[in-house]
């Protein structure tokens, strides 16, 4: 094939990025699209890129240089791409090549003025920008200028920051190629961007325009605020115009400069409302060619709209799909289950499948659509009391959708309110109760690993179906539910009235201490256990310091003392071993399966306790708790009526005693039968990869459940689809999932709307009673956890699996949380302060701060 140096853009379209890059493939397409103006320009191709390369073959061995840095050693990484570069703008470009580029030149002008701008092919993708990674440059004049700016855009592949970006996002640096597009200079009026979507909120209705005098360069590198417009429905809806006090100017023998604008017109806007609405339908009509929200730099020239740039909006949470035109309203269930990272497609159907609720799923997460609650008042007022409680955030976020005129509508009372019928039927205060559903639990889970043994291919999957409906049968047990509801509202009904009988806040905290049954909170003294046991074998100490490899329970036994160590972490992992961080996701390493996550733990537990550490911190808190029990009591006792309320209250500490730890059951139910089902997934995954349909066994979990069931049944998959949710499931990791959601893309996040707290604290809801001061320790990753006595735990979100965390701090602050979900009941049983829902907490702290956590009034200092 000879090779293509030049391409008119007019002959480039979106399927080219190879030849043509991410930003050359757009603006061809853009030429295509009716209406939409673009200046005439042609594309340097990626070709003539690689023929460069060739003729340095120094460059060679400098890029396997590269590609062994690691991502954080700026300084090497400067030095060594400035090399690379200096001998990119070196290289004499050879004489076919130069005279195609003249060539093109010729035909649309030699004189005239050009920008010249970088076009990668790993650029502009769906899943990563790139922005700002490569040059432009503008008002280039001449064809000696032009060839030598070309060779810039080729150098300009291995800025520093490219290369960083490239090194952190896993990009083979030899797999990206440049090309350059040339265009015609256009001299605009004003100049700007458009996003055919809401940048900030993600409302897909509201198109945003900044917009600035002359070149877009002012905006772009920040030399000016712009004026800001927000359209919708075809009209101008807010605007904000700034003082534009320079622009940036295209100088007539080439090059820009910066220019001061006269004061009078410093307060003019740039366009005015008739030609913001008329940029956005060439916007919309720029989004419905491409398919998704774009990112468009435009120019006005004369009275026309030039577009030079367009690209899509990678920050846009996804909207899930529902075939229909009404209005939805979702609310998260990650923010619910304490687990907001995305979830790949095998664990996403899993929890569809065995869910009480429908699920719909965006961005990697699940939702759950309220607007038929909503619409309806009296459904309405039961679902923001219960999401209130669970967390303010989400209910203040759901009253601010239905501020928004009209957007949820309202129907007569039909819709199921409140909690599921049954709930709240009084159950007796009985601690069998609680026993028996345990049993209940256990049995079911017994007869599951029992029955399943046999059962393979498709057979395997009506199995699991009938399974998934025994799961759902155990999970809405009424008997089930009524013990749930009976712990949380003894809960509220506790602090509502003690608070309004003694002024005390949270007084439930303190009564709910080492409350029995909690298989959650024993798991975390469980552990303490295990430390107990190898405490005392300094060889055995030794040898988990530096483990690294998951077989490390078989080594053991070689040592002294390893025998007792390795049965004490063997009948842990038989007891807990199930969970794992993200446990709702099936497809999540659980720790029998990495048995290593739980070494550093241990270790933390060696180093910082004494022998017998968990008996005797379950016996403090009992005792505290009775402590408070008693003292309580007599103070109401002293009250008009007091015997009554004493009674009234001690009925509802027993009620809260007898049923909050089993609160924590129903998860480790769910959990214990996901290790089962994946377990089972897992064998048959083994047999698909001996048959070659698959090349690794983890490749199930990119399909779902039913495309699995497909699989199985054929012995064929689709490798291109398996790679697709590969790249979708890395992309999702970058967004940040909404608590309530609209079908507008609208992302709402809710506010506290509170003014007793101190100027610069975080605020955050008060889940765990108590203040304390300490080093902020922030850990996203469990297996890197390095705490001592008297740290303070700052994370993202908390499920069960960290609460073995949970005996070793004194403190504990998340961003994701409510008074029910685990991280606050466990920090209430083992007495912690806790303050859960602080919005960017991981990033407001920083690891090694002091910090004091109010877990009584719900907020956070960062002390100096």
């Amino acid at each position: 094939m000879s090779e293509q140096y030049v391409l008119d853009l007019q002959e480039v379209d979106a399927t080219q990025i190879a030849v043509v890059g991410g930003k050359g493939a757009h603006l061809g397409g853009l030429s295509r699209i009716d209406g939409i103006r673009v200046p005439a320009g042609f594309c340097v191709t990626t070709d003539a890129f690689r023929r460069i390369m060739a003729e340095a073959p120094s460059i060679d061995d400098r890029l396997d240089q590269l590609s062994r840095l690691n991502p954080d050693d700026r300084e090497a990484i400067r030095t060594l791409s400035a090399r690379i570069r200096r001998i990119i703008e070196g290289i004499a470009i050879p004489g076919d090549l130069a005279a195609a580029i003249t060539r093109a030149l010729g035909r649309l002008g030699e004189r005239a003025a050009y920008a010249v701008r970088s076009s990668a092919t790993a650029e502009d993708l769906p899943t990563a920008s790139f922005a700002g990674q490569q040059d432009t440059y503008l008002n280039v004049v001449g064809p000696t200028a032009i060839l030598q700016h070309v060779s810039r855009c080729w150098a300009s592949l291995f800025t520093e920051r490219a290369v960083t970006y490239r090194q952190r996002n896993g990009i083979d640096h030899r797999t990206v190629h440049m090309a350059v597009v040339v265009q015609q200079m256009v001299f605009p009026h004003a100049a700007g961007i458009l996003f055919t979507a809401d940048p900030v909120t993600g409302n897909r209705k509201v198109a945003t325009v900044d917009a600035g005098f002359g070149l877009g360069e002012a905006l772009v590198s920040g030399l000016v605020n712009p004026d800001v417009f927000k359209v919708r429905h075809g009209e101008v809806v807010a605007k904000a115009i700034a003082a534009k006090q320079r622009a940036v100017h295209a100088l007539p023998a080439g090059g820009t400069q910066e220019v001061a604008i006269d004061s009078q017109r410093q307060e003019q806007p740039a366009l005015t409302d008739a030609q913001v609405v008329r940029l956005v339908q060439l916007g919309r009509r720029i989004e419905a060619h491409f398919g998704r929200p774009q990112d468009i730099e435009w120019c006005l020239v004369d009275d026309g709209f030039q577009i030079v740039q367009s690209r899509p909006i990678t920050t846009l949470f996804p909207i899930p799909e529902t075939g229909d035109q009404e209005n939805h309203v979702y609310v998260s269930v990650g923010h619910g289950q304490m687990m907001t990272d995305p979830m790949k497609p095998l664990g996403l159907s899993m929890w569809q499948l065995t869910a009480m609720v429908p699920m719909r799923e965006a961005g990697g997460r699940l939702f759950v659509d309220v607007t038929r609650r909503l619409a309806s008042p009296a459904s309405r007022a039961g679902l923001l009391d219960v999401m209130g409680r669970g967390d303010p955030l989400i209910r203040d976020a759901l009253e601010t959708v239905l501020d928004h005129d009209d957007f949820v509508p309202s129907l007569p009372d039909a819709g199921p309110g409140g909690p599921p019928a049954g709930a709240s039927a009084t159950i007796e205060t009985d601690p069998a109760i609680v026993t028996e559903l345990i049993e209940r639990s256990r049995v079911s889970i017994a007869a599951l690993e029992r029955d399943i043994r046999t059962k393979t291919g498709p057979a395997l999957f009506d199995f699991l179906l009938e399974a998934f409906e025994e799961h759902k049968r155990v999970l809405s047990d009424p008997l089930s539910m009524q013990a749930i509801m009976a712990g949380m509202e003894a809960t509220w009904w506790l602090n509502d009235k003690l608070q309004e009988w003694l002024g005390e806040k949270n007084a439930a905290d303190t009564l709910t201490l080492s409350a029995p049954d909690n298989v959650t909170s024993e798991m975390g003294l469980a552990l303490l256990d295990v430390a107990d046991v190898i405490r005392p074998q300094p060889e055995v100490v030794a040898f988990l310091q530096g483990v690294e490899d998951e077989g490390f329970l078989d080594e053991l036994a070689k040592l002294a003392g390893g025998t007792e160590a390795r049965d004490a972490i063997e009948a842990y992992l038989d007891r807990y071993g199930m969970r794992c961080v993200g446990e709702i996701d099936i497809t999540r390493p659980r720790w029998r399966e990495r048995p290593t996550t739980l070494v550093p733990v241990i270790l933390d537990n060696v180093r910082n306790f004494e022998p017998g550490a968990a008996e005797r911190r379950f016996e403090q808190g009992r005792q505290k708790a009775q402590k408070k029990e008693q003292d309580v009591l007599s103070r109401l006792r002293a009250l008009p009526d007091g015997d009554q309320k004493a009674d009234e209250a001690k009925g509802m500490i027993d009620r809260v005693r007898t049923f909050i730890g089993y609160r924590e059951y129903p998860k480790y139910g769910i959990v214990s039968r996901y290790f089962v089902y994946k377990q089972a997934l897992l064998e048959e995954a083994e047999r698909l990869v001996q048959a070659n349909v698959f090349p690794e066994k983890e490749d199930i979990f990119y399909l779902t459940f039913q495309e699995l069931h497909d699989v199985v049944r054929s012995n064929q998959v689709d490798d291109q689809l398996i790679q697709q949710r590969k790249d979708a499931f890395r992309s999702y990791h970058a967004l940040t999932p909404p608590r309530v959601l609209t079908s507008d893309g609208e992302a709402v996040t809710g506010a506290y709307r509170r003014d007793d707290v101190p100027a610069g604290a975080l605020i955050g809801l008060p889940v765990s009673t108590g203040t304390i001061e300490g080093r902020a320790r922030v850990i996203l990753d469990m297996a890197e956890a390095d705490l001592e006595a008297g740290d303070i735990l700052v994370t993202t979100f908390t499920d069960p699996s960290w609460s073995p965390l949970f005996v070793g701090i004194a403190g504990l602050v998340t961003e994701v949380g409510g008074l029910m979900t685990h991280g606050a009941v466990i920090a209430r049983e083992y007495g912690l302060p806790a303050v859960v829902g602080v919005e960017q907490a991981t990033r407001l702290i920083r690891d090694g701060q002091r910090i004091r956590v109010h877990g009584t009034d719900g907020y956070v200092e960062i002390l100096p």
